[in-house]
């Protein structure tokens, strides 16, 4: 029996399209297992990050957060640790809100992972655009209406940092936030534990250029939208986004 060639090759297209589709459903599906992850326009949303109340007193965990935004009459859509912080609750680094500098670059050389250079600082200017940078390459403006610093980078100009090692064992629950090619920001933390590698690889097949590393351990997300409602904590700095 002849085979038309061209039913043929329309046939092998077709599969192959179909191919495709369901090999970019498993990855999406198996990054929604890996990660809870949360875009932000900043130009229409209301993000703002977080330290202490009216009181002066640290929000600590995302519940109280969460309260606090509610007394407002506003709702809490997205929340997540922003940063690594001294015992007393206090940033560790720069920290920036409102455009006032209220913890001071750090640029020291120590041991931990906030020190594993390159470091870096995340920032929203005035007219809400968002930058990642190495610590070495950040120029302080009174245009900065937010900024936390942490460390290490994950991803410097589209590279992965050099010291993060394929295949490393150092597991941990982690979670950063990167830049977007369309300028919007990616926040991510991992469900299960991750290392440095293979966290900053997600960033990198996002798009990302740049990319930082907020903290481990102790990292928590709020997102109801994806039934991931985490609220316990006790943080220095609190990334959140609201609505009316």
């Amino acid at each position: 029996m002849k085979i038309n060639n061209q039913k043929l090759f329309f046939s092998i297209i077709v599969l192959l399209a179909i191919a495709g589709i369901s090999a970019f459903s498993l990855v999406k599906n198996n990054d929604e297992n890996r990660f809870v992850t949360y875009i932000v326009n900043p130009k229409k949303q209301d993000l703002k990050l977080y330290w202490k109340n009216k009181n002066q007193q640290n929000f600590g965990s995302i519940l109280n957060l969460k309260n606090w935004v509610e007394s407002k009459n506003k709702k809490l859509i997205f929340a997540m640790n922003g940063g690594m912080y001294q015992k007393d609750g206090s940033p560790q680094g720069l920290y920036i809100q409102n455009h006032k500098t209220l913890a001071e670059l750090d640029t020291k050389n120590a041991s931990g992972n906030f020190y594993l250079k390159p470091n870096g600082v995340f920032f929203i200017s005035d007219q809400n655009n968002p930058e990642i940078c190495t610590t070495e390459n950040f120029k302080p403006s009174k245009s900065l209406k937010y900024a936390t610093q942490s460390g290490p980078m994950l991803i410097i100009d589209g590279k992965i940092h050099a010291d993060f090692k394929e295949g490393s064992s150092n597991l941990n629950i982690r979670n950063g936030v990167g830049i977007l090619p369309d300028n919007s920001i990616v926040f991510a933390m991992s469900k299960e534990q991750i290392n440095f590698y293979d966290f900053a690889n997600y960033f990198k097949s996002l798009g990302c250029k740049n990319a930082l590393y907020l903290d481990g351990l102790v990292s928590r997300t709020y997102l109801p939208e994806k039934k991931w409602t985490q609220t316990d904590g006790n943080f220095g700095v609190i990334i959140g986004v609201s609505s009316q």
